[in-house]
């Protein structure tokens, strides 16, 4: 009889610690881990962060790193300082994320200066944001907010019309580009009442506009995904310019116009951001420009749709066990296989490429899923073209890395560098809202 397995270790909240996981897993190869196993490439995902940076560079823009997608101090560390560059701005989508880079180090040891909130504020974390900054400002961090309606300005107001101290928070406005997820259209009767909020505000600085193109996700190729981030500096920039227009005008008003940023991209646009198409830009912008990204590191199946990654720069995949094999019951007498990869294993995004992944080096994809495992399907009518057998593993590329690494309590890290499929290191991932 087998050995039962070790429960791995865990603190005294429930979260897995480095350390021991480490001690357990670091110099095994990937075939000995317990499956599902999310595994991440260190050396593509640096290389990916590298190439990002010059990205930014080639376009003539700021660049601001989301951590969404993986929510590790190891993941920012790389994708803040590469060997093309360095920032030390970041995006965060929860309170959590904020606050597990302020209690990481991450800010005392100033690898990062800026944090932005990405979502509209939400007025029932005014109070955590604010704590937060009390915190990063110990070290001469500032944290951003986004804002897309008066009431959010009104919040603020009022909550820091009840502190002893008043603090001016710096906010983007969140522009629609058309994505219809969150924002507001320049020019339109909501836009013109947001920014009147604003600047009535004594306790608002307008720092700049901030546009998302996740449609862009649907991109077939260089061109289609640059006419999308011309699309984002477009409209960002007509926003600034109506703000501009509105602050000339407004009483009271006194002293040079405010520099604003604009903030766009998202990992398709950002991917076609270069001086190529930079110089493709022909308008006068009035403010200066900041690429933002989060995807990028890690990247999927929907990233190499667009046609902008290669197959070699994907750092993520998921190692699932075989757990049983049915000859011929697929469509017109292919075989199937399950695997102990479902739902929570790989997310239920899809895109463009069939199913939910794909096996890598082998003519499978998973072409169905339930919650705890999914339906192997193959693509070869001939039975004896990549059979797999009852127990071997197979590696599979997901359709959203995002949504994939969500599901894990920790990533199995290795570096291909070295030539190795052993583990080298741990990331524990920072769970929670």
């Amino acid at each position: 009889m087998a050995p039962l397995q070790t429960r791995t270790p865990f603190n005294l909240a429930g979260r897995p610690q480095k350390s021991d996981l480490v001690a357990e897993f670091a110099g095994k190869h990937l075939n000995e881990l317990r499956t599902p196993a999310f595994v991440i490439d260190r050396h593509v995902f640096s290389s990916n962060c590298a190439k990002m940076h010059a990205n930014a560079a080639g376009y003539g823009a700021e660049f601001r790193a989301h951590l969404k997608t993986h929510k590790t101090v190891e993941g920012t560390m790389l994708q803040l300082v590469s060997a093309f560059a360095t920032t030390h701005a970041v995006v965060v989508s929860t309170v959590m994320e904020a606050w597990e880079v302020v209690k990481s180090g991450l800010v005392s040891e100033g690898v990062v200066n800026d944090i932005l909130y990405g979502l509209p504020i939400p007025i029932n974390k005014i109070s955590d944001l604010s704590d937060l900054w009390d915190e990063a400002g110990k070290d001469g961090a500032i944290v951003r907010l986004l804002v897309d309606h008066p009431s959010q300005i009104q919040a603020l107001d009022d909550f820091e019309r009840a502190r002893a101290v008043k603090r001016r928070w710096s906010v983007f406005v969140k522009i629609d580009g058309n994505q219809k997820r969150a924002g507001v259209v320049p020019g339109t009767p909501a836009f013109e009442a947001l920014l009147k909020a604003i600047l009535a505000s004594s306790v608002i600085s307008l720092h700049g506009f901030y546009c998302h193109a996740g449609n862009s996700y649907g991109s077939t190729g260089p061109s289609h995904a640059s006419s999308f981030l011309s699309s984002e500096v477009q409209i960002t920039n007509e926003a600034a310019r109506l703000a501009l227009d509105l602050i000339s005008t407004w009483p009271g008003w006194e002293g040079e116009p405010p520099k604003f940023v604009l903030s766009v991209g998202s990992t398709p646009t950002a991917h076609s951001a270069s001086a190529e198409t930079r110089a493709q830009l022909e308008i006068l912008l009035h403010g200066t420009l900041e690429l933002h990204a989060g995807n990028y590191p890690l990247l999927d199946l929907q990233q190499l749709n667009t046609g902008l990654i290669n197959a070699e720069s994907i750092a993520q995949k998921v190692i699932a066990t075989v757990v049983s094999y049915y000859p011929g019951r697929g469509v017109e007498g292919t075989d199937e296989a399950l695997c102990d990869a479902g739902v929570l294993a790989m997310s239920k995004e899809t895109g463009p490429i069939e199913g939910y992944g794909d096996v890598i080096g082998k003519p499978w994809r998973l072409g169905r899923i339930s919650q705890e495992h999914g339906i192997l399907t193959c693509s070869s009518r001939d039975s004896q073209v990549g059979e797999l057998d009852v127990g071997s593993t197979v590696e599979i590329i997901g359709q959203h890395a995002c949504m994939i690494a969500a599901g894990y309590p920790w990533y199995y890290i290795t570096d291909s560098s070295t030539g190795a499929d052993t583990v080298v290191d741990i990331w524990v991932p920072w769970k929670g809202w």
